[in-house]
């Protein structure tokens, strides 16, 4: 079962621990000396920009797919979420050089240059979010991949392993993402959900209703998990979407924002002998956002187009940060996944 690292950062006792947490990270996905260094210095930057410019925030520390498909093996994610006074000029804030207060000297600029991928999305008076994804630094594969996917899981109450899971896989044309949901949380539904994730990667070339089949045969013995499975056959221009649970799933289509909606049960333990299917088209308007319930239940979508055309795992990240409320703690494990076109096909 893969950790997952949640680490509150209101003093500098914890920016340590953000640093070991990224070394950790890099063991866990087998990365190289260098760049398990390369995690721990950003690791160790952006908790201290919480400190510097936002009074505090939230590092998340997993490893995850790559966002594109065949682009290379498991990667160190490392976010920084805050609420603090924002950005005014974020552009300036990716220089290197640049500073507003005393830190590392690395900066923004410097996490950039060295994280195979980076984003930082921000606006005054709402906080930031700083996203680095840090892997083999391998020759990149060539893809012609349309749509691209990333998520952010929180465990609950800071445990060690999230009961919530998601992961893609490719097979031809198609590319599919999959948020599991195991049942309760901690190790148990942890392992309901790992194996959803690794029977997602034998089962890639089925539609969505077909692959929540193979997965109930895959988590018989577990506790279970609540499934939903969305795939986009980019030839086609098809995303197809079913579901078992409460998996929460918005689509954007244009300016618009709907629900799709899964179907009672519990993958594992109980399904419909019958699965609905929803099949709609897929073009470079469309963004899906998949959740668990661990998101409350009224939450309201993005709508800045900065922040729709970022990297889907900031878009993720955002959408949980926003969804976040003090008034409403949460009460389980939280995962929130998008698929979102690539960068070239975004209007």
């Amino acid at each position: 079962m893969p950790r997952v690292w949640d680490i509150p950062v209101r003093d500098s006792t914890r920016v340590r621990d953000a640093r070991v947490a990224a070394e950790h990270a890099a063991l866990q996905a087998g990365l190289a000396d260098l760049r398990t260094a390369a995690a721990a210095l950003v690791a160790t930057e952006l908790a201290t920009n919480l400190l510097k410019h936002a009074e505090g925030g939230q590092v998340l520390i997993d490893v995850v797919d790559p966002p594109l498909p065949e682009s290379g093996g498991p990667m160190v994610q490392i976010a920084a979420l805050d609420h603090g006074r924002g950005m005014a000029d974020v552009r300036a804030a990716l220089r290197d050089g640049y500073s507003t207060a005393r830190s590392l000297g690395a900066g923004l600029g410097t996490c950039r240059r060295i994280a195979d991928d980076f984003g930082l999305y921000s606006m005054p008076g709402r906080g930031t979010v700083a996203l680095a994804r840090v892997g083999t630094r391998a020759k990149e594969v060539a893809t012609a991949a349309a749509v691209r996917v990333g998520g952010v899981n929180v465990p609950f109450a800071g445990a060690e392993y999230s009961g919530d899971a998601w992961a893609r896989a490719g097979s031809g044309d198609r590319l599919t993402l999959m948020l599991a949901d195991g049942l309760g949380h901690g190790p148990d539904a942890a392992r309901a959900s790992t194996a959803a994730t690794r029977a997602l990667h034998g089962s890639a070339h089925l539609p969505p209703a077909e692959v929540l089949v193979h997965l109930d045969s895959a988590l018989r013995g577990t506790r279970g998990a609540a499934v939903a499975v969305a795939q986009v056959d980019t030839r086609a221009g098809v995303l197809r979407f079913a579901g078992l649970g409460n998996i929460g799933a918005r689509l954007r289509e244009g300016g618009t924002w709907r629900s799709l909606l899964s179907r009672p049960g519990i993958v594992g333990v109980h399904r419909h002998a019958t699965l609905r299917e929803d099949r709609m088209p897929w073009a470079p308007d469309r963004l899906l956002i998949l959740h668990s319930d661990g998101l409350p239940s009224r939450w309201t979508p993005p709508s800045d187009p900065d922040l729709l055309a970022a990297d889907p795992a900031v878009v993720a990240a955002v959408t949980l940060r926003d969804a976040s409320s003090s008034a409403r703690p949460v009460r389980d494990d939280t995962a929130v996944a998008v698929l979102a076109p690539a960068p070239s096909e975004v209007p």
